[in-house]
């Protein structure tokens, strides 16, 4: 997973070719957290079909706030520079390996 923040997501993200999965996260955010490791397992599963990253909000909130993460834990699913979709608060890593492929 790469850790993107606001001097290299445009490139890592909205300039990437394919589909780019992104987990917006907290340290003081204890269900980001307990998803973080589920994750990277999905990372290393879909690696070569997908792009992970990671960004956590503390350090980079105005560049939350631009993408409208409005509540964490969130992964943000996005493609030629476009948010396609978005998982946010309540949910598995069912869901999120379900929507990735979806959007595969």
């Amino acid at each position: 997973m790469i850790a993107v923040d606001k001097m290299n997501f445009e490139a890592e993200v909205l300039q990437a070719e394919g589909l780019v999965v992104v987990d917006f996260w907290s340290p003081k955010c204890e269900p980001c957290k307990a998803l973080m490791p589920e994750v990277e397992k999905l990372a290393e599963k879909y690696g070569g079909q997908a792009k992970f990253c990671s960004l956590d909000t503390a350090s980079n909130r105005r560049l939350a706030i631009g993408q409208k993460v409005l509540g964490l834990p969130t992964i943000g699913f996005y493609r030629q520079g476009e948010k396609v979709a978005e998982l946010s608060k309540e949910f598995s890593i069912e869901d999120v390996e379900a929507k990735l492929k979806e959007l595969l």
